[in-house]
């Protein structure tokens, strides 16, 4: 009888979720995995959900430990992510990548757009004829829907330092900012200026980042909103 009804909590869980129930098997053996590998975190219930995932989608679980590359919340990063999703609030991403595995569905659920323009022509002109990057030029591009919005940064550092310096202009100030970008030049720097602003920010330490990460932590947000988990 407890098998059968674990089976029957299964497929409600695996509808709720628009997945099959084999993958949300695989998924949930792979969360299980990581919780009796990740010893003493340290987060609170809300936090390590959003981490969880991180090292779910990476299978690196530097992205949980003080010494390498930890992920770190501002005090009300959380719960202003689902002040801002009541809000139907835009989400602006730096580039493709992130776009394409931000989870649509919920984005549907919650009622909100998801805002990239990486490749709009105005973007790549002004990139072009003012020796900027594109990810920099989009972010201030984009600086109507960053007003009130959550920005999630995954891959260029320059997109970051732009929301940073568009944010102490008072040009556009978000609700949160998903700062994970990963690289070499840059990276761990723009996420360090991140963490000294006044704005509600999740972000990490060191190189590692990138658009896996970015959108596992904005997925992860929507899916605890959607779900009533606060």
């Amino acid at each position: 009888m407890a098998e059968s009804n674990d089976t029957v909590k299964r497929a409600i869980r695996a509808k709720s979720r628009d997945m099959s129930e084999a993958s949300l098997g695989i998924e949930e053996k792979s969360m299980k995995i990581i919780e009796s590998e990740i010893g003493t975190h340290g987060y609170s219930t809300l936090q390590w959900n959003i981490v969880r995932r991180v090292i779910h989608a990476t299978a690196d679980f530097d992205f949980a430990k003080p010494d390498k590359n930890r992920i770190i919340f501002s005090a009300n990063a959380i719960q202003c992510a689902f002040e801002a999703f009541k809000k139907g609030c835009y989400i602006v991403v730096d580039v493709d990548m992130v776009l394409s595995a931000i989870n649509k569905k919920s984005v549907a659920k919650i009622g909100t757009d998801v805002i990239c323009n990486i490749t709009n022509k105005d973007v790549l002109n002004i990139s072009k004829n003012e020796n900027k990057t594109r990810s920099k030029v989009a972010m201030r591009y984009s600086s109507k829907e960053i007003e009130g919005g959550i920005v999630v940064i995954g891959n260029a550092p320059t997109a970051l330092y732009e929301v940073i310096e568009m944010i102490r202009e008072d040009v556009a100030k978000p609700s949160l900012v998903i700062g994970i970008p990963v690289g070499f030049v840059s990276a761990a720097e723009s996420k360090f200026e991140l963490s000294k602003t006044n704005i509600e920010f999740i972000t990490n330490t060191g190189r590692k980042g990138g658009s896996p990460a970015a959108s596992s932590i904005i997925n992860a947000l929507m899916l605890m909103h959607i779900n009533n988990v606060n």
